[in-house]
């Protein structure tokens, strides 16, 4: 039996941490650290209804916090975790912020950009494309978006009544 996480592992456990706190405020749980020789340098979850914010979702709140950390807007050798695979917006920006690499916990067929509907991460004809691992502990991230629509359903049928 294998009990030693993976670094990949390791991050995305703390990616599912931000996650967490967004289900906490009654968001959609899905949360992103980015990570530069070893150490997390940008954490953020989404707060796009807490905030009434379009752009408040959780990797660019952790990119803007990493380029503040780093004091620059190129990222060039972070590795971005997210629980869930990046939709254009946020596909868009790891581009811009050069991320060197992506890992994903579970696709997005509905919305997803790093895969599912189109891959925006590496499209040869922009200048930057970001390598991508998808998959890395994508039981448990899956799980949590599943749970919490779960929850938000019963909760609003509970309030029909």
């Amino acid at each position: 039996m294998r009990t030693k996480l993976t670094e990949d592992e390791r991050f995305m456990k703390e990616a599912v941490k931000q996650a967490k706190k967004a289900w906490k405020i009654e968001e959609v749980p899905i949360g992103c650290v980015i990570v530069y020789e070893g150490k997390i340098i940008g954490r953020g979850y989404n707060r796009r209804t807490t905030d009434k914010n379009t752009l408040a979702h959780a990797e660019l709140l952790a990119i803007k916090r990493a380029s503040k950390k780093m004091g620059d807007w190129r990222l060039e050798d972070c590795t971005m975790y997210v629980t869930l695979e990046p939709c254009q917006m946020c596909s868009g920006a790891i581009i811009q912020a050069r991320i060197k690499r992506v890992v994903v916990g579970c696709m997005n067929p509905k919305a997803g950009c790093a895969g599912s509907i189109l891959n925006l991460l590496q499209m040869e004809e922009f200048n930057h494309q970001a390598e991508l691992e998808t998959g890395v502990l994508e039981e448990e991230c899956s799980l949590l978006m599943k749970e919490f629509f779960k929850e938000l359903r019963k909760k609003q049928k509970e309030n029909k009544r």
